[in-house]
């Protein structure tokens, strides 16, 4: 059957059960999905474990512990997120929620041998890297320093700022630290490859534009490039071509897009563009060759919750899909992370709240997962217009032909859609579709849909995140979407 043959109703009726049974009513608008039309590669979307949340999630017991990881890398218990974001350590020891250095002491000097001490833990980052790897298959481990050791910096500390010896504008008396900072990285990746984790990006900053109390480390573009200039050969010459460079993880996205014309002597040597959410949100593409990430958001103040919908706040699900649509669609993001996935404490910072030794989910885990399970690594975003009032739509074909509509319905009531899959060729004709849905009363969960005769048939209810995953012959996602 031809892609031009698919086309996908969803129908709606004033009363949908809980279980989402199939109850046309009305007409509804169309939606058309090009396949012919592409935008950007996916690479997935993930959290973090650093600053020693990875230590709070390994001291629950074990039931907890594996409900945690499942929640966050599980694709039918989870969000089935596909990366993970470890820190990489520059303090002289865990105290507080510090992340400890794998080489604390100065060695006296920047040509001297650098003195490692890896505790084969990481601050149980490893841990969990070990786990979303080989148990969940997660592929993309992006490794990120915060700042260099304190020793390497004008400020001969790891916290309160200061620059990396040896770049341009920052000299320090003990000398240029630049490739003693590039071999630190280096080591760092190989203790990984030594536990059987491989790490695929690496990156030196963290919101370099600001001074903060604990781990960081100022840098301007040109600085950033100074180091690229030097960590991109360190890591050829280590045999890990296969590690890409980030870069810089800028506070928000237009600081992070000010940055970009002092990198272009660098272009030949980074790999994906970095930034997050706190001074500006995702709005638009970036002018750049390489993928961008939006690396870190979450609403860092608000009273935890658990809801999908309530009146559009901060915290909310629905926000956060919303979010996560804006910097997909408008800003051809390729990754979306959420700052922290698991820890303890009363604020929104995170996706899942430890709370009296038991793990408790939000939405806006879920409103990540209805991405994550269904929009898979390597999935291209294809064209997509239409839609009823108050519904965004995005459309991704996956690596293996499927091809995946999310519908965010912001209205109060159920929408009835007809969508058109199209451009495609034969290779993409369906044989049967699923629905998943998160709304205020269900989290990922699947509703009823029909196919037949090139038409598949769903509900999208009101004030939801839904997904409609068009499946051909033989295909895996489904399978993996739901193992």
């Amino acid at each position: 059957m031809a892609a031009s043959a698919l086309s996908l109703l969803l129908l709606s009726g004033a009363a949908l059960s809980h279980a989402g049974a199939v109850r046309p009513r009305q007409a509804g608008s169309t939606i058309t999905v090009d396949l012919s039309k592409t935008y950007q590669t996916m690479d997935g979307f993930g959290t973090s474990e650093a600053f020693q949340r990875a230590v709070q999630m390994s001291k629950l017991p074990e039931t907890e512990q594996r409900k945690a990881l499942d929640l966050l890398f599980s694709t039918t218990k989870g969000a089935g997120l596909s990366i993970l974001r470890n820190g990489i350590g520059s303090s002289p020891d865990m105290s507080s929620d510090h992340m400890v250095s794998i080489a604390p002491k100065n060695p006296g000097g920047p040509t001297k041998p650098l003195i490692y001490s890896w505790d084969g833990s990481d601050n149980k980052q490893l841990w969990v890297s070990q786990e979303a790897q080989n148990t969940y298959g997660v592929k993309t481990i992006y490794a990120n320093a915060w700042s260099a050791p304190g020793y390497m910096k004008t400020n001969g500390n790891d916290a309160n700022g200061g620059s990396l010896c040896g770049v341009s504008g920052a000299s320090c008396a003990s000398g240029d630290w630049k490739q003693a900072y590039a071999d630190y990285l280096v080591r760092y990746i190989q203790f990984y490859q030594e536990s059987n984790v491989t790490i695929t990006n690496l990156g030196f900053l963290n919101e370099p534009e600001l001074t903060a109390s604990y781990a960081s480390m100022t840098s301007n573009a040109q600085q950033a490039a100074d180091f690229i200039k030097v960590l991109y050969p360190t890591l050829q010459r280590a045999n890990l071509s296969h590690v890409g460079i980030n870069c810089c993880d800028a506070e928000g996205w237009s600081s992070q897009a000010g940055m970009l014309g002092a990198l272009r002597s660098v272009d030949d040597q980074l790999s994906v563009i970095t930034a997050h959410s706190y001074t500006s949100s995702p709005g638009s593409p970036m002018n750049t060759p390489h993928r961008v990430w939006q690396t870190e958001a979450a609403d860092l103040n608000g009273a935890w919750t658990t809801a999908w919908y309530q009146s559009g706040g901060a915290g909310e699900g629905m926000t956060w899909a919303n979010s996560i649509f804006q910097a997909v669609v408008n800003a051809n993001a390729s990754a979306y992370l959420y700052w922290v996935g698991v820890q303890g404490g009363d604020t929104n910072s995170k996706m899942v709240r430890i709370n009296n030794n038991a793990v408790e989910p939000s939405k806006r885990l879920w409103a990540l997962g209805q991405w994550s399970r269904f929009v898979r690594p390597g999935a291209v975003r294809v064209g997509s217009s239409g839609g009823a009032n108050g519904m965004r739509v995005a459309a991704f074909r996956n690596v293996d032909g499927s091809v995946a509509v999310q519908i965010i319905n912001s209205g109060g009531g159920a929408a009835a859609v007809s969508v058109k899959v199209s451009g495609g060729g034969d290779a993409t004709a369906a044989t049967r579709a699923k629905s998943w849905v998160t709304d205020n009363t269900r989290a990922i969960e699947e509703l009823e849909a029909t196919f037949s005769g090139g038409l598949a048939s769903a509900n999208v209810p009101a004030r939801s995140m839904a997904t409609i995953l068009l499946t051909p012959g033989g295909n895996s996602t489904e399978a993996e979407a739901r193992k």
